[in-house]
């Protein structure tokens, strides 16, 4: 039986407030993980991990947070910016994500912004549809 997007937001703001002792009514769908959240690298697994259980989904790690494999390829950087290829892999990668507002300013500082709640409703949205 398919969830609804309000099934799936709740289910991952759970997910949230579980894997970053955070309360409920700090997970909105704009909050973003790292800035709003307090969310660090290390917590990305058991967020992902987490997320599989909830779902039954299996989800490799770059697929929702794929910033590592572009911060490590120096094609995709310049000068503390992602360049236009790095844009492009990134609108690959990440399609579940509403880059628009970070290709005004793609400062590497800010990839953490694109990692929202509603983003990763989006993307297992995509991956429940998909199934």
């Amino acid at each position: 039986m398919a969830m609804s997007r309000d099934e799936i937001f709740q289910e991952v703001s759970e997910v949230m407030v579980e894997a970053l002792g955070v309360d409920d009514d700090e997970v909105t769908a704009t909050a973003t993980l790292m800035g709003d959240l307090g969310a660090e690298s290390i917590d990305f697994l058991d967020i992902v991990f987490r997320l599989e259980k909830a779902f039954g989904i299996k989800i490799a790690r770059e697929e929702l947070f794929p910033a590592e494999s572009l911060l490590s390829n120096p094609e995709f950087i310049s000068n503390g910016k992602l360049t236009e290829v790095g844009l492009k892999e990134l609108r690959e990668k990440m399609p579940h994500t509403d880059i628009s507002t970070f290709e005004g300013d793609p400062d590497i500082n800010k990839l953490g912004n694109l990692f929202t709640v509603d983003a990763i409703v989006n993307y297992v949205e995509g991956k429940l549809n998909a199934a």
